[in-house]
C-alpha cells in the first residue's frame, strides 16, 4: 500500500469521556451498514459495554503526532462456525475517511491481538464482516491483510440481516 502522506495513528483505551465519538459517528451515513442511527440510550449502552469488555478493548484512533481523534476500532471475542475467534469493527469520522487511516488501525489492531493471543492462547483468528455492498470497509479488510474467506448472512444488529463478507487474519502468522 502506498502510505505517502499518510500519518501514523495510536489506538488509544476507550475512556470514560469518549462517548462524543460514539455520538458523532451516529449519523445515517455513518450507521448505514449497521441498520442504522441509534438513540441516545441505546449509544449509552454501547459505551458502557465499551468500557466493561472483559475480552477484548475498543480504542479511540487518534493522530500519532497531533493526538487528534480520527475514529475509533475494537476487538471483542465471540463464536463464530462453532470456534471462538475474535472480531474487528471500526468507523473512522467523515472527515478522515479515504486517507489510509482506517487501514493502519485495522493492522495496528492486528498486531494486539496477534500478541494477546500469544501471550494468553486465545483465538487464533480475528475476522471482520463488512457488508459485501460496503466498498471502503471491505478495501480496509484487503489493505489491512486479511483474506477474504467469502459472504456469510449475518445478523447485526439482532433483527437485522444483511449478507457480509468474512475476512480472516491467522494470528498464528
Amino acid at each position: 500500500m502506498d502510505v505517502t502522506g499518510v500519518r501514523q495513528v495510536r489506538l488509544v483505551p476507550w475512556a470514560e469521556a469518549d462517548l462524543w465519538l460514539l455520538e458523532r459517528n451516529n449519523s445515517p451515513e455513518m450507521t448505514d451498514h449497521l441498520g442504522g442511527p441509534e438513540s441516545a440510550a441505546q449509544l449509552t449502552d454501547r459505551h458502557r459495554r465499551y468500557l466493561e469488555l472483559d475480552s477484548g478493548r475498543m480504542y479511540r484512533v487518534v493522530l500519532a503526532g497531533s493526538g487528534e481523534t480520527v475514529g475509533s476500532i475494537g476487538y471483542w471475542e465471540r463464536p463464530w462456525q462453532g470456534e471462538p475467534v475474535w472480531e474487528t469493527g471500526w468507523g473512522m469520522l467523515p472527515e478522515f475517511q479515504g486517507r489510509g487511516l482506517a487501514a493502519r488501525a485495522a493492522r495496528a489492531v492486528v498486531e494486539v491481538v496477534r500478541q494477546g493471543a500469544r501471550d494468553t492462547g486465545g483465538p487464533r483468528t480475528l475476522h471482520a464482516f463488512p457488508a459485501v455492498d460496503h466498498p471502503a470497509s471491505n478495501g480496509v479488510c484487503r489493505r489491512a491483510g486479511f483474506t477474504l474467506l467469502g459472504r456469510f448472512g449475518f445478523e447485526y444488529p439482532k433483527g437485522h440481516w444483511t449478507t457480509s463478507n468474512d475476512w480472516c487474519v491467522d494470528l498464528g502468522q
